[in-house]
């Protein structure tokens, strides 16, 4: 994308989201039209609860995988010159992964995302290998970038507000919980115990997972699939160049600042490491250095 380009399409979404402050935050609290508006300014669609046999989700219940439409249209928009067969066997590897450990899988997957994928075919009896992409972050026209949200009912004693999930090609690479916005007995940790309580009930739908944010109220933090609560922090600038504006909450700046486009491309190459220590295997979100308040690493 050209710099410049960029640099307007920020001050426009800055206008915006300035705009619908005073529409939707008059009481602090942030309303869903707020934070799926600023996922719209900044480029993506959004959507309801997805139509499975329609969308192509890869497991019978929802959201506990890839949209196989989606993946499949965009890597053959990003691979052009690769076979509709090539292109069948690297989602089928991609489908494969899930059969294993969700921390093995998730680091393997991680190496698909930045590394491509090198697909084996046959080619007048000799072996030729190709490489298959997932994510193009030179071109971002190329991707298909999706958020897709659904209502949650109570849930253990408390209500959730909406769980979005964003899908970069058809791949739940983002997963956010936002608590009930309306009721003060809810909080930032509550959600990040539902995320263990997800990860347990549904394993599958983080082996593609990228970054996990919790939301309540106009707070926000981001983590990782093995982060410890204290290790999931607030990001603290959209740009990476300003100071907060008056107004803004953590949740618009965590939209904003992350799932921009580039930048959330920049984050998935560059900014995300995994460490082992015997067979325990530790996903870390590496930290811009004024983007998130120091970065303490907590062991147990």
């Amino acid at each position: 994308m050209n710099p410049k380009l960029s640099r307007v399409a920020t001050v426009k979404a800055k206008h915006l989201s300035g705009r619908l402050r005073q529409r939707f935050d008059k009481k602090s609290r942030v309303a869903l039209q707020d934070w799926l508006t600023w996922f719209e300014v900044i480029g993506y669609t959004t959507q309801p609860d997805l139509d499975i046999g329609r969308e192509g989700v890869e497991e019978s219940s929802h959201f506990k995988g890839i949209l196989r439409d989606r993946l499949y249209k965009a890597l053959k928009q990003i691979n052009p010159k690769a076979s509709t067969d090539i292109i069948k066997k690297a989602i089928s590897q991609i489908i494969g992964i899930q059969s294993g450990n969700v921390f093995e899988s998730n680091q393997i997957f991680h190496q698909y995302l930045i590394g491509g994928i090198d697909i084996v075919d046959r080619d007048n009896n000799q072996a030729v290998s190709e490489k298959v992409w997932l994510i193009d972050p030179l071109n971002l026209l190329n991707n298909d970038w999706l958020v897709t949200y659904s209502v949650n009912p109570i849930e253990r004693g408390l209500i959730r507000c909406r769980d979005a999930i964003v899908f970069i090609n058809g791949l739940p690479l983002a997963f956010i919980v936002c608590m009930d916005t309306s009721s003060r007995n809810t909080n930032l940790q509550q959600a990040y115990q539902e995320f263990q309580c997800d990860k347990q009930q549904n394993p599958k739908l983080f082996v593609y997972n990228e970054l996990l944010a919790i939301a309540c109220r106009d707070r926000a933090r981001i983590g990782t699939l093995t982060s410890h609560w204290k290790e999931f922090q607030p990001w603290q600038t959209i740009d990476g160049e300003s100071f907060p504006h008056e107004g803004e909450t953590e949740l618009e700046i965590l939209i904003q600042g992350i799932f921009d486009k580039r930048r959330f491309t920049e984050l998935l190459k560059h900014f995300i490491v995994f460490e082992r220590n015997g067979s325990v295997i530790d996903k870390q979100l590496r930290r811009y250095p004024f983007c998130t308040v120091p970065y303490l690493k907590v062991s147990g």
